[in-house]
């Protein structure tokens, strides 16, 4: 993005007009009230701390954004910038917020509100503004010089992750003399504008320090992120009215394996991709594993490396194999619900229920398996927006088969085990050949993570 060239400081100017002192939860501030010949706009300055005559200073120029800054809306971060800049502030003693009257980069209120509607129907914010007879951004910053001057602050550190504020303020001659990060919140709603900022307005924002930093709620408690930077960019379409929204997770080596031939217990994920499982378990309603993995690693199924809740563990157990003392069933963790055949032991059945499992019957297949598309409706019933399956191989090939799977997440590791496969080579129903979308990779440690929705036949 080009440069705006700045106007003549010396002709026009902008005037204070009133101060008063505003108590809020990060401490007090003095709003500086500003009538400007520029634009005939009211602007507002937040000042903590004595900054006449210094140096140094740590200035956020936030453009107004009644949406985001008022009613909290999830489709930017603009109000978890403002209240992350008023925090970092108050932590400093000493600073500036520029509120600038420049509603939707520039463009207005209304004309904002119909660029929402434009990206509901899929168009980025930069088309949006663009078919509306706008610019990407219209802003400008002689306001801000001006008002700085006013404040006589002498040079500045600036929260900003955007160059053009950089850019104009260097121009205008307020020295920016270093540039600070300000993260807001990554929500699934404001995913696509946060890549579009990076992508098409080279706004210096890495989306893995989005999913670590987090918000500010309104009360001043900082939120935690629960699902990566990336991952989020999927969200959960929970609009589905008859099953979860599914997401398939599972790890293997450079030649496909999930396990060794041996069926012996092995961690294939380093712990950097270990933790981003964890994460991406506490996002999801439930998760659902069979029952030859709980033979065989007997797992807790739980989040022990990130913060969040546990997801409701779902077992699939067509014969009601489910020993009573594995770790799943330790009362001191939510018992999981076991799917089963309508001919399963019904003494089994008792014993697991007596022990506080659910256990639940389904139709079977006719290669013995519980019938999933039937299994997916009880848990909507039950409740259960959002599932996340972690199953051997069969469990795997099962899901893909019926294509009940939204979006992939498959962690390499690179070793070689030439054990077993994660597709079962007769688990289909016909040939599989199934392309990605929406591709995404990003290393962890030393595993590679790929995220990506399936493009079934037809779509």
């Amino acid at each position: 993005m080009e440069t705006k060239k700045p106007m003549n400081l010396e002709l026009e100017q902008v005037h204070p007009k009133e101060c008063a002192r505003i108590p809020t939860d990060d401490g007090t501030f003095q709003l500086y009230l500003y009538e400007s010949g520029l634009d005939g706009k009211e602007h507002l300055a937040l000042v903590m701390g004595d900054v006449e005559g210094r140096e140094n200073v740590l200035v956020r120029v936030h453009s107004e954004c009644f949406t985001g800054d008022v009613l909290g809306s999830k489709r930017c971060d603009c109000g978890d910038q403002l209240h992350a800049a008023m925090a970092k502030i108050a932590q400093a003693g000493r600073g500036v917020i520029l509120y600038l009257r420049q509603e939707g980069r520039g463009i207005g209120l209304k004309k904002k509100l119909k660029a929402y509607n434009l990206q509901d129907l899929g168009y980025d914010t930069v088309d949006a503004n663009i078919m509306l007879g706008h610019q990407a951004d219209e802003r400008d910053y002689t306001i801000a010089a001006h008002i700085l001057r006013n404040l006589d602050v002498r040079s500045v550190r600036l929260l900003t992750n955007n160059p053009e504020k950089i850019n104009s303020l260097n121009g205008l001659g307020i020295p920016v003399l270093q540039r600070l990060p300000l993260y807001g919140a990554m929500t699934p709603e404001n995913s696509r504008y946060l890549i579009t900022k990076i992508e098409r307005m080279k706004h210096l924002l890495d989306l893995d320090d989005l999913a670590v930093s987090g918000g500010r709620t309104r009360s001043g408690n900082h939120r935690t992120r629960l699902v990566d930077g990336w991952l989020s960019l999927f969200g959960h379409d929970e609009n589905n009215p008859s099953r979860p929204a599914i997401t398939l997770a599972y790890a293997q080596s450079v030649d496909g394996s999930i396990a060794s031939r041996s069926k012996k217990q092995m961690r294939l994920s380093g712990e950097e991709a270990l933790v981003l499982t964890h994460k991406l378990r506490a996002s999801h309603d439930a998760i659902l594993i069979g029952i030859e993995t709980v033979l065989a690693d007997n797992p807790q199924l739980t989040v022990r490396l990130a913060e969040g809740r546990n997801p409701q563990p779902v077992i699939l157990d067509t014969r009601l194999r489910m020993p009573p003392d594995v770790l799943l069933m330790q009362r001191d963790r939510q018992l999981p619900w076991i799917f089963t055949g309508k001919n399963a032991s019904a003494r089994k059945a008792r014993l697991l229920v007596k022990t506080g499992a659910r256990v639940v019957r389904c139709d079977t297949l006719d290669n013995g398996m519980i019938d999933l598309n039937e299994l997916m409706q009880k848990l909507k019933e039950m409740g259960i927006g959002s599932l996340m399956v972690e199953g051997g191989s069969k469990v795997i090939s099962s899901f893909i088969d019926v294509r009940l799977v939204d979006r992939f997440v498959i962690t390499v590791s690179p070793r070689l085990i030439g054990g077993l496969p994660a597709l079962e080579s007769r688990g289909f129903n016909g040939p599989l050949s199934l392309p990605f979308r929406e591709v995404k990779y990003r290393q962890y440690g030393d595993d590679l993570v790929m995220w990506a929705k399936p493009q079934w036949n037809g779509e």
